[in-house]
């Protein structure tokens, strides 16, 4: 049976922000804390009560702004518009 005191599990793919090795970050299951077993930085995931969010939706992540995200992007919308699809080879007949 597994050490209850020690839950641990590799992130597949993920890659250290100090170190830039891949595979080396190991997450603790109990205290969601993100170790590099290579050069040994920690961090800790954010309490969600404690994330900053926009007005009105307390607890909640904000969206990473991106060009498909901004309002404007989504505001623009193109006019359907009638096409007339002619033949090149009738030479107008």
């Amino acid at each position: 049976m597994p050490d209850k005191a020690n839950r641990r599990r590799f992130i597949a793919g993920a890659v250290c922000p100090r170190c830039a090795s891949m595979d080396k970050i190991v997450v603790n299951l109990d205290t969601d804390q993100r170790e590099c077993v290579a050069c040994g930085f920690s961090e800790e995931r954010p309490d969600p009560g404690q994330v900053i969010a926009p007005v009105g939706e307390t607890g909640r992540l904000r969206e990473v702004p991106t060009r498909v995200s901004r309002p404007a992007a989504r505001r623009m919308e193109t006019p359907a518009e009638a096409i007339t699809l002619i033949d090149p080879g009738e030479d107008g007949k």
